[in-house]
């Protein structure tokens, strides 16, 4: 380039799900959720709380790009954090270096932040989980990273291999991150309720002694299935 790039490209403003909507989702299984979105929406399967035990949440997205090694975008993002917003940072998957760490998860909780996810790394364990802030990432180490830029916030990101956009609305639990576009959160709270039944009235089924779906056993017994004994 020319001439040097600005250290960080900020939109503050943009819209964001209502209370009702987050209240709607809120203690909600992910795994119900991406039924609810019709099988997809969960980041990749290596981004995991620091601390299984405080490891739920729903919020609205605020979103960073980092790039690897770098987390001024984070503290950018950080800097407009509204409360309730989840940070979702874009580090290029990179693991030689930790994104997040204990200091940035206890400024995030003072700051009304619910939930840091990154698909970086984060180090300071003990200090995370002392902080009671839910914090993704796809691993540990000490490796600390700079804060140059450049970075953006508030625009469009992919991160864990989902593309996200702040105002889009974001959950995790212990089994990981889901984000729900903010043009399907209403149609995902209205199936929900669909996938909530649905799953109350199998699991009482199994509980009464059934050990086999009803759709494979019919299978199983049509012209579909070959056997060869």
């Amino acid at each position: 380039m020319i001439t040097d790039p600005p250290v960080l490209t900020v939109r503050r403003r943009f819209p964001r799900p209502n209370g009702k909507s987050l209240r709607a989702l809120a203690n909600v299984q992910t795994g119900h959720l991406v039924d609810a979105l019709e099988g997809r929406g969960a980041l990749d399967f290596a981004i995991k709380p620091i601390d299984p035990k405080r490891s739920s949440f729903v919020g609205t997205a605020l979103t960073c790009e980092t790039g690897p090694s770098d987390n001024l975008a984070i503290f950018g993002a950080l800097s407009i954090a509204k409360p309730g917003d989840v940070i979702v940072a874009a580090a290029e998957g990179f693991s030689g270096t930790a994104v997040i760490g204990d200091n940035l998860a206890m400024m995030a909780k003072n700051r009304g932040v619910v939930a840091l996810v990154a698909d970086g790394m984060g180090r300071d364990t003990t200090g995370i989980v002392k902080a009671g802030l839910p914090v993704f990432v796809r691993g540990v180490t000490p490796n600390s990273c700079v804060r140059s830029g450049p970075g953006r916030v508030g625009l469009p990101i992919v991160c864990g291999g989902v593309a996200v956009e702040s105002g889009d609305l974001v959950a995790g639990d212990e089994d990981g991150v889901v984000v729900v576009p903010q043009a399907l959160i209403e149609p995902v709270i209205r199936r929900l309720a669909e996938v909530i039944k649905a799953e109350k009235a199998l699991q009482a089924r199994i509980a009464e002694g059934m050990a086999v779906l009803d759709s494979v056993a019919a299978l199983m017994q049509s012209d579909r299935v070959r056997y060869l004994d």
